[in-house]
C-alpha cells in the first residue's frame, strides 16, 4: 500500500476567493442575516470570520506578530483560545457593513495568497493540530488553510440556497486533507497489529483510504482498500465534509453510511474532526 502524497492547492485560492466575494456581493440584506449551520452565526458572521482568518495570516506568520501574554499548553488550551478569539472577533465584526466585509476580503486575501506563494511547500512549518502535534510541511498547512476557506464558503452557500464549489477540482483536495485526521482520531484505539479500517468516500471528489495498525502500535493512513479490512465505512462526499467539520452529527452520519465488519471499530471514524474550535 502507498501513503498519501502531498496536496497542492495554491492555484485554488484565487478562484475560491473570487467565488466567495462574488457570492457575498450578490446577497440581499435578508440573506446576509440568514442563519448557518454554525450555531449562533449568520452568513455575515461566517463572512466576518473569514476576514479574521485573512488578517490573521498577514499578522501572525507573515509579520511575525503574536498576542502578548498568551501561552498555550496543549490541545485544550489551543481550542479554548481559538474559540475565545472567534467569539470576540465575530461579536466585533457585527458592527461592520457587508460592503466593508467584502472590501476587507478583497484587500487582505490576495496578500495572504501572496504570502502562501512565497513558501516552499515541502519545507517544515507549523503543526496542523488536527493531524498531528508535530511540525508539518507547508503544503499540509496550506491545504488546511484552503479547507477553512472552502468549508466556510459552503456553509454560506447552504444558508442562502446557492450551489457550492463541489466539482472534484475544488472538493477532492478538501476531502484528501480532512482524512489526514484519521490516524489522530484512532491514536487511543487499541487492538491487534494488522487491523485495517477501510474508508470510502463516494462521489467524483471522493476516494478510498485504509487505516492500518502497525508494529509501532500506531495507526497509519494508506491509499486504497488494503488486503482484508477489519471494518469498512462508506459515506457520500457531501456527508463526509459535513461530518468532519461538525456540520453533521456523528450519529446521523452513521445512520446514512454503510458499515460492514467490526462496527465498534468503524464507529470511531465518525469521531473525526478536521477543524479546530
Amino acid at each position: 500500500m502507498q501513503r498519501p502524497g502531498p496536496i497542492y492547492v495554491m492555484e485554488l485560492f484565487a478562484p475560491t476567493r473570487e467565488a466567495l466575494v462574488g457570492l457575498l456581493e450578490s446577497l440581499s440584506s435578508e440573506e446576509w442575516l440568514a442563519p448557518t449551520r454554525v450555531q449562533g452565526w449568520t452568513v455575515k458572521d461566517v463572512a466576518g470570520h473569514l476576514v479574521k482568518g485573512e488578517l490573521g495570516i498577514l499578522s501572525r506568520p507573515r509579520d511575525g506578530y503574536s498576542i502578548p501574554g498568551v501561552s498555550i499548553n496543549g490541545w485544550d488550551d489551543l481550542v479554548a483560545l481559538i474559540n475565545r478569539l472567534n467569539s470576540t472577533w465575530v461579536e466585533a465584526a457585527r458592527m461592520l457593513s457587508p460592503r466593508v466585509i467584502c472590501d476587507l476580503l478583497r484587500w487582505a486575501a490576495p496578500q495572504a495568497e501572496e504570502y502562501f506563494a512565497s513558501l516552499d511547500p515541502r519545507a517544515t512549518g507549523v503543526p496542523v493540530d488536527w493531524v498531528s502535534a508535530e511540525p508539518a510541511p507547508h503544503w499540509l498547512d496550506l491545504a488546511r488553510e484552503y479547507t477553512e476557506r472552502w468549508h466556510h464558503q459552503q456553509q454560506i452557500r447552504d444558508a442562502v440556497g446557492k450551489p457550492g464549489l463541489k466539482e472534484a477540482r475544488y472538493l477532492a483536495p478538501v476531502l484528501d486533507a480532512f482524512v489526514r485526521a484519521l490516524p489522530r482520531t484512532f491514536q487511543q484505539v487499541k487492538g491487534r497489529l494488522g487491523k485495517q479500517v477501510k474508508v470510502t468516500i463516494t462521489g467524483e471528489a471522493g476516494g478510498t483510504w485504509c487505516l492500518l495498525r502497525e508494529e509501532s502500535n500506531e495507526w497509519h493512513l494508506y491509499l486504497g482498500a488494503g488486503d482484508s479490512p477489519t471494518s469498512e465505512v462508506t459515506l457520500g462526499q457531501d456527508d463526509a465534509w459535513r461530518l468532519f467539520t461538525k456540520g453533521l452529527k456523528p450519529e446521523e452520519a452513521r445512520q446514512r453510511a454503510q458499515i460492514t465488519g467490526d462496527s465498534a471499530l468503524a464507529a470511531k471514524v465518525f469521531d473525526t474532526i478536521s477543524i479546530l474550535g
